[in-house]
């Protein structure tokens, strides 16, 4: 099917390559994006304007060993994402695509982290995740399994062999954002995984997340704090697998 609906897909695999190209937006819009980069950074200094990944071209192709999603990421700034979001998305051409860690205890509870005061995003919750950048790109593609398994290890310590991932991803694309959410399933109890990951976070000097949250099921939902990509997956996931 050409391009992509808003909603919740299950695929088998990623197939994401990269294609530089010039983004008409950011160079349509680049004075005011550096006015809105020097206020957001006055707010925030610790922000970096470092080099991030959009996705395009983006389908869900239909294949024997199950759907695959299909896409080319391409190069910008970091303050040309930021702008755009806070612009109303203007072009419709991209979408913010990313993946996240959703790290699961023995018992099917889930371990959300909490961003810290100085991010973009500070306050609000979700799994483990990065906007994808050059260390994902391999060649003429982009890995977003090895990006989703060095955002968990970065922000919570779990080395990918201590979560090791289920198969299949979960994408949830809502309002230009596509969220490729792969479960990394621990043999620790959510408990034991949230006073570990807490413990690597005390004696991390800047850590990214603020805390860690349990979610075990729809009542721990903050509909507040989460992201909706993060509600409808989390809906979803107790429904088809409820914690034990």
């Amino acid at each position: 099917m050409p391009g992509i609906a808003d909603g919740l897909y299950r695929v088998a695999r990623l197939e994401t390559a990269f294609r530089p190209r010039r983004w008409d937006f950011a160079e349509r819009e680049a004075a005011r994006i550096d006015a809105h980069w020097a206020d957001a950074l006055a707010e925030k200094p610790k922000m970096f304007d470092g080099a991030v990944l959009m996705l395009a071209d983006v389908e869900i192709v239909t294949a024997p060993d199950g759907d695959i999603l299909r896409g080319c990421f391409f190069e910008t700034r970091f303050r040309n994402l930021l702008a755009w979001f806070d612009f109303g998305v203007p072009d419709g051409t991209a979408f913010n695509g990313f993946a996240m860690a959703a790290l699961r205890g023995r018992d099917g509870a889930f371990l959300l982290g909490e961003m810290g005061a100085h991010t973009a995003n500070a306050g609000q919750i979700y799994f483990p995740a990065g906007t994808p950048d050059r260390n994902d790109i391999f060649g003429d593609r982009v890995d977003l399994a090895a990006s989703v398994s060095r955002e968990l290890e970065e922000e919570t310590g779990f080395a990918p062999e201590e979560a090791p991932p289920a198969p299949g991803w979960s994408v949830v694309v809502a309002e230009r954002k596509i969220a490729c959410i792969q479960e990394r399933l621990s043999p620790l109890s959510a408990a034991e995984a949230r006073a570990r990951a807490e413990a690597f976070l005390a004696g991390d000097p800047d850590p990214e997340l603020a805390r860690i949250h349990i979610v075990r099921g729809p009542q721990d939902i903050d509909a507040a704090r989460m992201p909706g990509f993060i509600q409808t997956f989390l809906r979803d996931a107790f429904v088809s697998q409820p914690a034990g």
